[in-house]
């Protein structure tokens, strides 16, 4: 009997997933809360990731790159080369200056800081592979290490 009933909770579980939709993932309603911390030096290093990202990677202002990531900026996403200088030149070839948004335009979830840390966490939407009616969402980081008040360091789950 106990048998039965381990064996039946376990299918149970397996078939769940394909029985109930998945959650769609929700940005947050108010990104300015987001940026608070009990913490003056985990706020700034949040306030810091959030500007580059209004400013430079999401506005195109490369010149003002140099205000927040180091020289030496290290990136691990396999299509983005390393340095402060090849970022720039990378992102020169698609992004143009546009006006300087108040948020974060991308459907941002939350950010966390900790330590050096500074994780930012996007809401995706993506073609359903199995119907191509339908589409699903999922979880995009963007991973910052901060050194000397800039960005030393950046992850994100790309592939080549």
């Amino acid at each position: 009997m106990k048998r039965t009933v381990k064996v039946l909770l376990t299918l149970t579980a397996l078939t769940l997933p394909l029985t109930y939709a998945q959650i769609p993932v929700t940005p947050a309603p108010d990104q300015q809360a987001l940026l608070v911390s009990d913490s003056p030096q985990l706020e700034a290093n949040k306030k810091l990731v959030y500007d580059f990202w209004r400013e430079v990677f999401e506005g195109g202002h490369l010149d003002k790159a140099d205000q927040y990531l180091t020289e030496s900026y290290i990136q691990h996403n396999p299509k983005v080369p390393t340095g402060r200088a090849a970022f720039v030149e990378f992102f020169g070839q698609f992004s143009q200056p546009k006006p300087i948004q108040d948020e974060i335009i991308a459907p941002l979830v939350s950010i966390v800081a900790e330590r050096d840390m500074v994780v930012l966490s996007f809401a995706r939407e993506h073609q359903d592979p199995n119907d191509a009616s339908k589409t699903y969402t999922t979880t995009w980081f963007d991973m910052f290490r901060i050194e000397d008040g800039k960005i030393a360091e950046h992850w994100d789950p790309a592939l080549k």
